[in-house]
């Protein structure tokens, strides 16, 4: 019998996390313009005697956070951190950089989707919304888009059936419903 891989016991993804600059900018962004729910506002989380920030967090020991959990739709959960600390990088990455990142929120309609974001304040799309036409994500719609402090997105229709499909069993999750069918269910 082959021995399983991965982390004994795991059962999902919790939650995905990102350093903003400002929090409450941030929470009102994802809950507003995104449709996210608050969990909740935690912080300041500090030590002020010690370097309980290093060894459990990886920052300068004079590091101050507060803390939001945000809920997207039925599966998702997105942590917020606003950290100020005395050696503070405050450049977000490129996708191409070391530690680049984006979130993909899946749509129905990609298009009305952008047109929304576009009618935002401070959002900026990135183009016109694409199909792919060839390789494992054929028929994928998609365009980035970027929030008002920079933070990179992306908008997605990746319908099932795609090619990939043909050569796995794997599945990637394609949700169905909207978010907001999803309010207050655990």
């Amino acid at each position: 019998m082959t021995p399983r891989r991965g982390i004994p016991g795991a059962t999902g993804v919790h939650h995905v996390a990102y350093t903003v600059p400002d929090l409450d900018q941030a929470v009102e962004f994802f809950t507003e313009v995104i449709g996210a729910e608050l969990a909740y506002i935690q912080g300041p989380v500090k030590d002020s005697e010690g370097d309980w920030m290093t060894r459990k967090l990886a920052v300068d020991a004079g590091a101050t956070a507060r803390v939001a959990m945000l809920r997207l739709g039925p599966v998702s959960n997105l942590e917020l951190f606003e950290y100020t600390a005395p050696d503070q990088r405050q450049r977000i990455p490129r996708n191409s950089d070391w530690g680049g990142h984006h979130l993909a929120i899946h749509v129905t309609d990609v298009d009305a989707a952008a047109a929304y974001l576009r009618a935002q304040p401070g959002v900026r799309v990135l183009g016109d919304p694409e199909t792919i036409t060839d390789g494992p994500i054929a028929g994928d719609r998609w365009v980035y888009f970027v929030t008002p402090w920079g933070m990179q997105m992306e908008l997605i229709n990746l319908p099932a059936g795609t090619p990939y499909e043909q050569q796995t069993d794997v599945r990637l999750y394609q949700p169905e419903l909207p978010w907001s069918s999803h309010r207050g269910v655990s």
